[in-house]
């Protein structure tokens, strides 16, 4: 097998997907239908048509346009479904799903349709598809640390089936040192945590993240390549970094596939991982991700490898369950 051949069809965990990212526009109607939401575009052609993006900014616009349809517990366990069979497809065996939330309780979902819904379908997916999953829940950096306190204080009575807590949303702005005492709190819980850092933020809001929020990864993370030290301290510490390269291209991040970063992150080694972020808005699920980026970037077969270990390497899960991901790999490595 060549290297894009291995990419596609070697054992991976996902690490850096916002499950309300992978609502596909067909999807967003039939709930709009179920729900009787008006949506603001006459068709499934014209909402994907509306997806050019210039930036971060002009992407979230939509992508909470698209989250309105999602009111009822359904709707969440349908729409991760619809993931969870794409992941299935390009041989994902682990994946940590983002939430937002506030997204949802902001229009008046009960934090309980949301969490229901997701926790359902991942335990779907372990039963019949195989894929071991965990929940994510994201603070949205563009609201207030109280907004943050208190969407944690309303998840707590389902703690048991979220991880972690992450922060995404609009980053220039916002840094991680606005967020310092509510993840102070979610440690002192013994949740994992998790930020987005260095996406379109400096690498200033990257080290805000490891010296304040004390993260166990770093979401995005390309602004390390303005920053030496940064990239010496990546390299020492093994802290992970969830790439999505699609992504990076699509909200212009780098013009090109061809001049990321992610190549040279990997021979530095840091524990750079490749994802899909917000896939059905960014144009292709976690397969996509590494199709395009092992043909833009030359990668060879022991790149690709590196890479799956990283992503196992990096997940939060057992030190068995890590073993076993690792035995499945090795094993369609040597084909």
């Amino acid at each position: 097998m060549n290297a894009i051949e291995l990419a596609r069809a070697i054992p991976k965990a996902e690490l850096h997907i916002h499950i309300e990212g992978s609502l596909e526009p067909e999807l967003i109607f039939q709930l709009a239908q179920r729900n009787g939401v008006a949506l603001s575009y006459p068709s499934v052609e014209a909402l994907r048509a509306a997806y050019a993006f210039t930036d971060l900014q002009s992407f979230l616009d939509i992508y909470y346009a698209g989250a309105s349809v999602l009111l009822q517990p359904q709707d969440f366990h349908d729409m991760a479904w619809a993931y969870f069979l794409r992941a299935k497809a390009d041989n994902v065996i682990h994946t940590e799903l983002f939430f937002d939330p506030q997204t949802h309780t902001a229009r008046g979902v009960p934090m309980a349709s949301v969490i229901d819904g997701l926790s359902g379908a991942c335990q779907k997916a372990e039963a019949e598809l195989g894929i071991s999953s965990a929940l994510i829940l994201c603070f949205l950096r563009h609201l207030s640390e109280e907004d943050a306190f208190a969407t944690l204080q309303a998840a707590l009575p389902y703690r048991e089936h979220f991880i972690g807590v992450g922060l995404d949303s609009s980053e220039l702005g916002h840094p991680p040192e606005k967020f310092e005492r509510v993840f102070a709190r979610c440690r002192e819980l013994g949740l994992k945590v998790v930020a987005h850092a260095g996406e379109e933020g400096p690498p200033e809001y990257m080290w805000q993240a490891i010296d304040l929020l004390k993260v166990q990864r770093i979401d995005h993370g390309v602004a390390a390549l303005q920053d030496p030290l940064l990239m010496a301290e990546l390299a020492h510490t093994r802290l992970p970094l969830t790439v999505c390269p699609l992504s990076n291209l699509k909200l212009c991040v780098v013009n090109d596939l061809r001049d990321h970063g992610l190549k040279t992150m990997l021979d530095a080694g840091l524990c750079v991982t490749i994802n899909s972020d917000d896939p059905a808005y960014f144009g292709g699920y976690m397969n996509a991700n590494f199709e395009q980026t092992v043909a833009a970037l030359q990668l060879s077969r022991e790149d690709v490898v590196q890479l799956a270990k990283n992503s196992f390497e990096a997940s939060f899960i057992s030190d068995q369950r890590r073993a076993a991901c690792m035995a499945q790999l090795r094993a369609v490595a040597s084909t």
